[in-house]
């Protein structure tokens, strides 16, 4: 007869006194902190900020203008084709930008007058008008963006990099997620570990409150008190184990108690902002109504990234703007603004751009038309085959804007890619091959794009 073990809690891993949260970040980051690969190629960067706009910002409005659409503000529009989703059906009609562009930088980039502070570091961005995904609905979009998985139960791209290069630092995860309040559609899946082992799913800091949960000692539990009790706690554990050598569950139960304390010992001053000078902050828009959120976000970005970890994804949202595009966009435009200008000046500073890669893209684009609803609150509709996406630093080619739409920026025409070749390009400037980074799963090797792709050379310095 099989026999099943259960693990139960008992008195002694009671002295330990995490619970839940902590506890389950630590044991998820176990074989990230031991595991420190090799990459397969040399790397152009070491680690990686991913800045997910999520509900899909217009490219139109931001980093690609489209003279005609004014030329055509309010003609009537049919698209040709399938239609793309319901919200593609009656009469359409062509909608110019609310905003005004200018050439910004040494290198003439195209940019928004809404970016008020982002203009100021264009010579350090490659902006990217040549992607394509698959899905105009938010939740497949997203999964595809961040897991090369439509459908979801794959592993994020976060954990693909962790997977192929370990952490390098042993008391922080390799993957840390900085979500918003509301999860993105498709929730936490964004950023699942898949069919990886559990070490490698990404580890969410929550915005309000506690970050991690149990970060802090119980009441009354000094870190004197609390390491004698771990040190207690590992010498019963370790009888134990010696008479039961095939319980390997309770040697990794073992590591994640020690990673654990290590974390409460390191994430509480990585957290805490006091110490950075107040001209920085004022840089990050931290302590303003429009950008603290993003601010701090993009600050705490910075930090951890110094501290070792390898991938951050920040999110912000929410940019899905079928009405009144010009308030919508322009109020999301002002939180952000500030946020990523100061983040990318601060890396160059520190001498970290260099081998830091700054990623900057929602899940799809927006539409050149829109239907008239609500009278005149224009708007645009979802489109995956034509939006914005920028790289800085870690390797891409500073200063240039890479491919392009068509006249009315309804689809990608230039230099033209597959979000799969997204993802290769991103690993491979991290030092990785996609076709060599696989995992064995229901009977095949996989991948993060899925079944394959090629690396888009024109972004890479």
């Amino acid at each position: 007869m099989a026999h099943h073990f259960h693990a139960t809690p008992n008195r002694r891993e009671a002295l330990f006194g995490l619970g839940a949260g902590l506890g389950s970040v630590a044991l998820s980051s176990l074989l990230q902190a031991s595991n420190t690969r090799t990459v397969h190629h040399p790397a152009k960067a070491k680690r990686c900020i991913f800045l997910m706009m999520e509900g899909g910002p217009s490219h139109i409005d931001t980093f690609d203008p489209k003279p005609e659409l004014t030329k055509r503000h309010l003609q009537k529009f049919k698209r040709s084709g399938e239609r793309q989703s319901a919200m593609s059906s009656g009469q359409r009609y062509f909608v110019k930008s609310p905003f005004n562009f200018e050439k910004a930088g040494q290198s003439g980039a195209d940019i928004s007058s809404e970016w008020v502070h982002l203009k100021q570091r264009v010579d350090d961005i490659c902006f990217y008008r040549g992607a394509k995904v698959e899905s105009v609905n938010h939740p497949t979009a997203c999964y595809q963006l961040n897991t090369g998985n439509r459908f979801g139960g794959d592993p994020g791209i976060g954990a693909w990099v962790t997977y192929g290069l370990g952490s390098e630092n042993q008391n922080l995860p390799g993957f840390v997620v900085l979500p918003r309040t509301s999860y993105p559609q498709g929730g936490a899946g964004n950023w699942s570990n898949g069919f990886l082992p559990a070490d490698y799913q990404g580890t969410p800091l929550r915005p309000e409150g506690s970050p991690i949960l149990d970060l802090n000692p119980p009441v009354g539990m000094n870190r004197q008190r609390q390491r004698q009790n771990l040190d207690l706690l590992a010498k019963l554990n370790q009888g134990h184990l010696s008479t039961r050598p095939d319980r390997s569950e309770l040697s990794a139960r073992m590591a994640s108690y020690e990673l654990a304390y290590r974390m409460q010992m390191e994430v509480p001053e990585i957290l805490d902002l006091k110490g950075e000078k107040e001209s920085t902050l004022e840089d990050y828009g931290i302590g303003q109504k429009d950008t603290d959120a993003f601010g701090r976000k993009c600050l705490l970005a910075r930090r951890l990234v110094e501290k070792g970890v390898r991938f951050v994804q920040a999110y912000a949202g929410n940019w899905d703007s079928h009405d009144y595009i010009a308030r919508a966009h322009g109020s999301l435009i002002r939180s952000v603004d500030k946020p990523i200008a100061a983040l990318l000046k601060d890396l160059k500073q520190r001498g970290m751009l260099d081998d830091t890669l700054v990623i900057w893209c929602g899940e799809f684009g927006r539409t050149p038309d829109n239907g008239m609803r609500g009278g005149l609150s224009y708007g645009r509709d979802h489109n995956a085959n034509a939006m914005a996406m920028w790289f800085a630093g870690g390797g891409t080619k500073a200063g240039h804007t890479i491919g392009a739409t068509d006249d009315i920026g309804a689809e990608a025409v230039d230099c033209v890619h597959h979000i799969r070749d997204v993802h290769c390009t991103i690993l491979h400037l991290l030092g990785l091959d996609d076709n060599k980074l696989t995992y064995y799963h229901a009977g095949r090797h996989k991948q993060l794009s899925q079944f394959g792709g090629e690396v888009i050379r024109e972004l890479i310095g």
